[in-house]
């Protein structure tokens, strides 16, 4: 059955591509999944991630959240472990919480560490990596700062880095969301999509757009309106 509503779905938006606006709406007006989807973004842009003067990556919280509870983990010095925790981390600790992380233990969706920590934070390179959970300070998860960096988390951050094929994949809500709350949302990362354009990056940056649901089909967006941002 979902097959044929997924069919049924994508042959409502084959035709051309949509302002963004257009395009949200439409992803909304065909859902088909029985649960609340996550809306996502993709981008594809005109650079070549092998070379490290063309990585694009960035954060940005987005104005509406992500619709989410979102765990975040903390790994500080003693002195931020109360700022930590009036920010509303879910966990927080030093070198106890590296050895729990080592054994096994993943119940977390973000890692914020403080610097004076990360010699210890480094053994866990091959479990966090993979999973893109390292913390990293071009992202602002290695900081001083904890209170701001979990209360960022909290509000909706979101992490984008283009991947090997030059595509950018990042959430920006739920379908439960109005269709304004998603457009806004939507907006504000690609608008940090288009801030992160590495000085190297040569000819057309964006090359394609594309908003959909986790079960729904691909939307594609109008490169000109993307361009005017």
């Amino acid at each position: 059955m979902s097959g044929k509503k997924y069919l049924a779905a994508k042959e409502k938006v084959q035709e051309g591509d949509r302002t963004l606006e257009d395009a949200i709406n439409l992803m909304q007006e065909v859902k088909f999944a029985g649960f609340d989807e996550t809306a996502e973004l993709s981008v594809r842009l005109g650079v070549d991630p092998r070379h490290a003067d063309q990585m694009v990556r960035g954060t940005v919280v987005l104005p509406n959240g992500l619709g989410k509870k979102v765990r975040v983990c903390v790994i500080a010095s003693a002195d931020k472990v109360k700022e930590a925790e009036e920010a509303g981390a879910d966990i927080v600790g030093g070198e106890d919480l590296v050895s729990k992380i080592q054994g096994g233990w993943m119940e977390f969706d973000a890692v914020v560490a403080t610097p004076d920590v990360m010699k210890v934070v480094g053994k866990l390179g091959r479990v966090l990596g993979p999973r893109g959970l390292m913390p990293n300070p071009k992202v602002g998860t290695v900081t001083f700062e904890v209170g701001k960096a979990v209360a960022d988390i909290k509000a909706g951050k979101v992490e984008f880095r283009v991947d090997k094929n030059g595509i950018i994949h990042a959430p920006f809500g739920k379908m439960s969301f109005t269709g304004d709350q998603l457009i806004q949302n939507a907006r504000s990362l690609l608008e940090a999509v288009l801030q992160a354009k590495p000085a190297s990056a040569k000819g057309r940056y964006v090359r394609g757009v594309f908003v959909s649901s986790t079960m729904g089909p691909g939307i594609k967006v109008s490169l000109a309106q993307v361009e005017a941002m």
